[in-house]
């Protein structure tokens, strides 16, 4: 059954006693479906279970040993002893580092109730407390003696971010243990940025979104109105230059416009799905369906012309940021970790906003494909950005070394800019509230896992279930009942786009289903099953013709999963690889295979030849034909040690 969340209730308390957010990442007012918490699903078993477990035992010890040896978390003791800036360790943005890993450690502690982790955050939240000045202010680079005055550099200094993840963990552990000082050193924060940047006041942004959206989740946590509205005028100011130029453009920092024109997203990718993210919560809140359906359609445009097969966002290394509409290289991919994260905040909101599948689609995407394609099998490093073809082997990075470099040839044990690791984080230990939702009528699973689900619907009473799947290795979604009111409800099971095919079984009787949403409406009995049937086989999948850059190839997905091709099969480097596309990818053993061959080209003294009056087609290569080689799931890719790479094969002559 799904695992206590743990409230205390005290005199005095910041948050109100009759919440019902507990255990919510996002919990809005109002939308479409409202979203279940930690306490009414669990992950048991299967894919995530096994990453949330890994999170919990490697994961988040990794982050927490690195930040201390970093010298990150010794900067919020270096504050109260009076030793900055000369001690000071890490980036403008370092003490995010540390308020994302409290965010992760209070889900973490909402999911298990680990009292071992309960007292590890609770010696580093006194840290970070007494580092707190009496106003609220709370930054360990800027404002004291030595040190840039406050909110010097709003371009870049990142004061706003740091307190927009201070704020979002203090809304987790409200939403996981009740009020305690993590809470109130968050809302202190929040009321220090209110009164300095209100209406009335500075009039400056950001120049990195991420305060936004703290502050609306505060709002919804505490009810206290100045949240909202500083989260508003946030997002109103920016789009007018008020951060002014800088080489890559006023949109890198989505200054360029404001929101409310903005029709795809541009600049830095982090920074815009961020803001947007913000604005879905802004639009919900204030009843706007002008900003809902802005926010949608630049969404959906974004998806459909700057997006990569895994989901991920940001096709240009400089800047960090998307391209242009179908600028999307394989081989030049950024699709930085944290944009992955980003998107599933995005989509999931405004999922429970619209009820559109499309977002349930692009979450699952993004979860498989980019989120869990970070963490090394084992935990310990992990991928900032995730290319999707692989040029040179690369070598394997010291273990006790921090990577200088955001683009790895193999995941790293640490960054010197280390925000993924941490995102990723908090992210696992959430996940369970990612799956399913529920409105007066019933409950929707939107990804599916081994899973148990125990809420009420409305008026009609208390439904548990108890889902039982392999996926994504097998299509096979078994839901149980294992509590139900007497009255009618419905049970709404996500069909994803790929999954023409699928197939539905309840009471002995299959119907085949659309993709989108498959209803079952009835009485349920206990023991009742409703039996889904997705259909996992390997598939080719072909790009846009638009896509310069990949016309000529194909990639393999199964399920929802981009495989990739390495060179550890192949025996050879990928680069000068092709396929045939006869028939479809075979599959042995739940491995999927493809014909390969790869042609040596003969070096000359010039990389182009004249083609003959009758054919352009290439000569003077020597081909070898590997036969079928198997491919790998793009997450895994890399876990075997240096490698060629590439997702997207190129189709033979």
């Amino acid at each position: 059954m799904p695992a206590t969340v743990h409230a205390e209730s005290r005199p005095g308390l910041l948050i109100p006693a009759d919440r019902t957010d507990r255990g919510r990442p996002v919990a809005p007012s109002t939308g479409h479906w409202r979203p279940l918490g930690l306490g009414e699903v669990s992950i048991d078993d299967g894919f995530w279970a096994d990453l949330q477990a890994l999170n919990a035992t490697t994961m988040l010890a990794h982050c927490e040993a690195w930040i201390e040896t970093m010298g990150w978390s010794g900067n919020f003791d270096a504050a109260l002893e009076g030793r900055l800036p000369q001690d000071r360790r890490g980036r403008e943005f370092s003490d995010s580092e540390i308020y994302k890993l409290l965010e992760a450690m209070s889900w973490e502690v909402g999911r298990t109730g680990d009292q071992g982790l309960d007292a590890r955050l609770r010696s580093l939240v006194a840290r970070v407390a007494a580092a707190q000045e009496p106003d609220g202010y709370l930054n360990t680079r800027f404002g004291r003696p030595g040190q840039a005055p406050r909110y010097s550099d709003l371009q870049w200094g990142h004061e706003l971010y740091c307190f927009g993840h201070l704020i979002q963990a203090g809304v987790a552990r409200a939403r996981t243990h009740g009020d305690d000082e993590l809470v109130r050193i968050a809302v202190r924060a929040a009321d220090h940025v209110c009164a300095t940047f209100g209406a009335d006041a500075h009039q400056g942004v950001c120049g990195h979104p991420e305060i936004e959206v703290a502050l609306v989740e505060l709002y919804r946590l505490t009810g206290e109105h100045r949240y909202l509205d500083q989260a508003r005028l946030f997002i109103e100011r920016r789009g007018h230059g008020v951060l002014g130029d800088i080489e890559f453009g006023p949109e890198y920092f989505q200054d360029d416009q404001p929101v409310r024109q903005t029709t795809v997203m541009a600049g830095h990718a982090v920074r815009a799905l961020y803001l947007a993210a913000a604005a879905a919560d802004l639009a919900v809140e204030d009843h706007d369906g002008e900003l809902l359906a802005t926010i949608t359609r630049q969404t959906a445009t974004t998806l459909a012309r700057r997006t990569y097969l895994t989901g991920g966002m940001g096709a240009h290394h400089e800047g960090e940021s998307f391209g242009q509409d179908f600028e999307l290289p394989p081989d030049r991919a950024y699709s930085e970790t944290c944009a992955g994260v980003a998107s599933v905040m995005l989509n999931h909101r405004l999922l429970l906003a619209t009820g559109d599948p499309l977002h349930a689609d692009a979450v699952e995407r993004t979860l498989y494909n980019v989120v869990a394609t970070s963490p090394a099998r084992d935990g310990n490093a992990f991928y900032y950005t995730n290319t999707l073809h692989q040029r040179s082997p690369g070598s394997v990075p010291r273990a006790d070394v921090a990577s200088a470099r955001a683009s790895s040839s193999l995941r790293a044990p640490w960054f010197e800019v280390s925000c993924c690791p941490t995102n990723v984080t908090r992210t696992v230990a959430s996940l369970a509230a990612y799956l399913a939702t529920a409105d007066d009528d019933g409950v929707q699973i939107h990804q599916y896992a081994g899973s148990t689900i125990a809420t009420r619907i409305g008026a009609r009473g208390e439904v548990a279930l108890r889902v039982a799947t392999a996926y994504p290795d097998h299509g096979s979604v078994q839901v149980t009942v294992l509590r139900s009111p007497e009255a009618p409800w419905t049970l709404t099971l996500r069909v994803p786009a790929w999954a023409a095919g699928a197939e539905l079984t309840v009471g002995g009787i299959t119907r085949t289903v659309e993709p989108g949403y498959a209803m079952v409406t009835q009485a349920f009995a206990v023991g009742d099953v409703v039996l889904l049937h997705l259909p996992v086989a390997p598939r080719w999948t072909l790009p846009d013709p638009r896509i310069d850059a990949l016309r000529g190839q194909v990639a393999v997905e199964r399920g929802p999963i981009v495989l990739c091709l390495e060179s550890t099969d192949l025996g050879a480097t990928v680069n000068t690889v092709h396929t045939r596309t006869a028939g479809p990818p075979v599959e042995h053993d739940g491995v999927v295979h493809v014909p390969a061959a790869t042609r040596e080209p003969r070096d000359g003294s010039w990389p182009y030849q004249s083609a003959p009056q009758d054919t352009v087609q290439p000569d003077g290569r020597d081909v070898v034909d590997h036969g079928l080689v198997p491919l790998v799931p793009y997450h895994r890719w890399a876990n075997r040690g240096p490698s060629t790479m590439r997702v997207w094969i190129p189709v033979a002559d």
